[in-house]
């Protein structure tokens, strides 16, 4: 069959060419007579794919010196412990801004670790916005302060950077990285999971200023600490090869798109036509409030559970995948990260025009 528009929430899309690249070197990487999951990751032939790999992404962030990238394992719910035990150490003490099932998650297994303060909520209308800067309660001497960059459950997204003053600011940026310019030197941290807009599930991007690594609480696990990563480049063990090497493969791809710059620009566009067409629907209704809306993840309604459940079913049998919203919220999610093509995102709203008419 023909290549659906699959519109999960991770993992999600890779770009068409990322994966047909990698089908012609899959059994004899550039010669090397072998696949890119077989060879040691000690080898020339893997070192030189995971340092270009580091070059490409350094370039399309614009990192700046003093930050190092790591590759690691363990997906982003693993930073939810790193992340406290490498950094609360300075006073026992965080900000945490809930705006999400994940951010929720990060905030609770904090707590085991320090003194952590809900700097922000967002469940007193169910994750539907953004707090604005106003609304955080700040911790002048907190470690840090975090937050979940997107939401992909509720489908909000902060559209500003929180100012915190001299407080780090740690973010997960796990459904939103290279969608949008970032601002490195802004950040203490930021860490992403692989599996929406860089690679497939297994890698775990961080980008840590150096100086505050090494101060870890003593308890903290071997491979939980970020100096033992950056000491050893990511490869204290066997890195997650594959998933570098496709990273590799969709930095090449971003580039082509005219960097994160051009990958901004496509992917407002693509989630405004969603918007535009759903907020004249007489059937839909959007989730996330105006102003905090996610280009990422487009959450919304219909009048109905059974309507869903027919939107559902017949959007699967046109083609069009995983639209089914999160079991915490119901209704349908549209989620249209970087590799879905703008093709997959009109034919969706032209979907969504005929079922409203129809019904």
């Amino acid at each position: 069959m023909d290549r659906v528009y699959n519109f999960s929430a991770g993992p999600s899309m890779l770009p068409l060419e990322a994966l047909e690249r990698a089908g012609a070197e899959i059994t004899n990487y550039q010669g090397s007579g072998m696949s890119v999951m077989e060879m040691s990751h000690r080898s020339k032939v893997f070192q030189k794919i995971f340092d270009d790999t580091q070059e490409k992404f350094r370039k399309a962030l614009k990192v700046p010196e003093g930050y190092k990238v790591l590759f690691l394992q363990g997906g982003a719910s693993t930073q939810f412990s790193a992340v406290p035990l490498n950094l609360i150490g300075k006073t026992g003490r965080a900000d945490y801004a809930v705006t999400g099932n994940f951010a929720k998650l990060a905030w609770k297994e904090a707590q085991k670790y320090g003194e952590i303060s809900v700097a922000a909520t967002s469940e007193d209308q169910n994750h539907t916005y953004i707090p604005a800067q106003s609304q955080l309660k700040l911790d002048p001497q907190a470690s840090y302060f975090y937050y979940c960059a997107n939401n992909t459950i509720y489908g909000t997204e902060w559209q500003y950077v929180p100012e915190t003053g001299e407080v780090p600011l740690v973010c997960d940026m796990s459904s939103n990285i290279l969608s949008r310019p970032v601002d490195v030197s802004r950040y203490g941290l930021i860490f992403a999971g692989a599996q929406k807009n860089m690679a497939p599930a297994g890698l775990t991007v961080v980008i840590i200023k150096e100086e505050l690594a090494g101060k870890e609480l003593p308890y903290t696990p071997l491979m939980l600490g970020y100096k033992t990563m950056i000491d050893k480049d990511s490869m204290y063990n066997t890195p997650p090869c594959w998933c570098i090497y496709m990273l590799g493969l969709t930095l090449d791809w971003v580039e082509s798109q005219g960097g994160v710059e051009g990958m901004e620009r496509i992917k407002h566009g693509k989630a405004k036509l969603l918007y535009d067409v759903l907020d004249d629907a007489k059937l839909f209704t959007c989730a996330a409030q105006v102003g905090s809306r996610s280009d990422m993840n487009v959450t919304f309604r219909s009048v109905s559970e059974e309507l869903d459940a027919k939107f559902v079913a017949e959007a699967t049998a046109a083609g069009f995948t995983n639209l089914k919203g999160h079991r915490n919220v119901g209704g349908m999610r549209a989620s249209v990260y970087n590799a879905m093509p703008v093709e997959g995102v009109e034919k969706l709203a032209e979907f969504i025009r005929k079922f409203d008419r129809e019904n």
